[in-house]
């Protein structure tokens, strides 16, 4: 589980599969989306099984900063231009959708999990941008407002402001969210194959099969390892930091952007996004409190955790219809470092495919579509990435000698005559894996920050012992056998 401000919350247990079972619909992944889409199921009065390979919520959603929000930055004047009107309009009715069911599941079930509605920021050090998106937001018909010089640490023009939005605690909603699903923790599911889950405990036969495990793990049909690739950013809880009156995504002038994000007596400070196993020289960490100094003089760093985000070709995530070869197969994911609305307009999206009442705004997610002209750009630049992980693997060369690497460092260097993954703990003692990505042989590259061994081209992550942490890859690294 992630290390964050939300991880104190002790989680519920749920038994592990034992044995064979049959049901309706099994859900595959216990984050935010994979229980929204449960719940919605069940109430629905679809019979549904959720798999969790390890704990609920024991992923990506433990590491959110929990904004729960129509206002994704920038984006709607991004996807006018890219998507059109229409598009774009359904994007924006499914996240203010999203919104008000948060709210409504929150009184209805009388979930305790802080929740508190909040107006959201958009700010930028120059007036134009900030323009362009607030007309972009009026246009596609949602309620944002224009600020003056608003009152933060940086310099900002102005804001652009979308009232009524919400924060909460994101562990404590989904706990009570779960509460009267079947849920299944300790449950990796390892094949697909129909309408047939293995797992390492049985099988589950089903009729619809919901991925919903932030990154989908079969290669075909589908391709989504084509479709996706994966970022890391960096977060800190500070005090003694004065917190804004509202949530703020600002846009700095060097391409970078700053998440602020009041949680009680604290500060959640975002930024350093880079894509994964892109970090060799590491000092994320280092960076991001160094700016905390510079905005809050003085704080306290109380927590510092990172997490990971599945981003889409277009914008805009893959909600719906896993591929026409797999007929009751369903997906969410791609959601682009937007996961709460996004979970909640999944989970509406696929309950409305199964039971036959369709959303009316589900057209834009669908998996299905093919906007060349939104997606060819960065469909090259997820090529070439993967590319340069296999390259690497073949021709790149060693970076040292295994002997050389000081302690609290790890790298891809010579050992036993050979090139591997190297880590020299604190202590003195070595760990040596395979930095072979076993889903589909890319180079690893050695993750400072995180200690972690990281893929560059889909963004699979394990530990410095070889054990998975992030998919798509589903299997831990191999460890070479002692010298004898």
């Amino acid at each position: 589980m992630i290390d964050s401000v939300w991880a104190k919350k002790v989680p519920p247990r749920y038994p592990p599969l034992e044995g064979d079972i049959h049901t309706e619909a099994a859900v595959i992944g216990g984050g935010m989306a994979g229980v929204l889409t449960a719940r919605l199921l069940r109430e629905a009065g679809v019979d549904t099984v959720l798999l969790e390979a390890e704990r609920i919520g024991g992923g990506q959603t433990g590491g959110t900063t929990a904004k729960v929000t129509a206002q994704h930055g920038d984006k709607y004047r991004q996807l006018l231009s890219s998507l059109g009107p229409e598009a774009a309009g359904q994007y924006a009715a499914a996240q203010r959708q999203a919104v008000e069911d948060y709210d409504a599941l929150i009184r209805r079930a009388g979930i305790r999990c802080g929740w508190e509605r909040c107006p959201s920021w958009l700010t930028a050090g120059e007036e134009a941008p900030l323009r362009e998106e607030l007309e972009a937001c009026r246009t596609l018909g949602l309620p944002a407002e224009y600020l003056p010089a608003p009152d933060l640490p940086f310099p900002a023009a102005g804001a652009v402001e979308l009232p009524g939005q919400g924060r909460f605690h994101p562990l404590e909603f989904l706990y009570g969210a779960a509460q009267g699903l079947r849920i299944c923790e300790d449950t990796r599911v390892l094949r697909a194959e129909e309408n047939r889950l293995q797992t390492q405990r049985g099988t589950v036969s089903c009729r619809y099969v919901v991925f919903a495990d932030h990154y989908p793990f079969p290669k075909v049909p589908g391709y989504y390892f084509l479709r996706l690739h994966q970022e890391r950013s960096y977060v800190l809880a500070l005090e003694g930091a004065k917190a804004p009156p509202a949530m703020v995504y600002h846009l700095e002038p060097n391409g970078k952007v700053l998440s602020l994000r009041p949680n009680g007596k604290t500060l959640l400070l975002g930024s350093e996004g880079h894509l994964t196993g892109e970090d060799r020289e590491g000092g994320r960490y280092a960076a991001l409190e160094q700016r905390a100094q510079e905005l809050f003089p003085g704080c306290r760093v109380t927590k510092r955790w990172s997490a990971q985000d599945c981003i889409p070709l277009d914008g805009v995530p893959y909600i719906g219809a896993f591929s026409p070869a797999r007929p009751g197969w369903f997906v969410a994911t791609g959601f682009g470092k937007w996961g709460m609305t996004n979970s909640m307009a999944a989970a509406r999206i696929i309950r409305g495919l199964i039971t036959g009442l369709p959303e009316p705004w589900g057209e834009v997610f669908s998996p299905q579509r093919f906007r060349l002209s939104a997606s060819a750009q960065t469909l090259a630049e997820n090529s070439l990435q993967a590319a340069k992980g296999l390259g690497r693997r073949f021709l790149a060369p060693p970076r040292g000698i295994a002997d050389h690497l000081p302690k609290g460092h790890g790298g891809i260097v010579e050992a036993e005559g050979r090139k591997l993954g190297v880590y020299r703990d604190d202590t003195g003692e070595v760990f040596l894996v395979e930095p072979r990505c076993p889903h589909l042989g890319c180079q690893l590259e050695w993750n400072p920050d995180e200690k972690s061994w990281d893929c560059p081209c889909h963004g699979s992550r394990f530990d410095y012992k070889g054990e998975l942490l992030d998919g798509p890859a589903q299997e831990d690294l191999e460890v070479p056998p002692p010298e004898e």
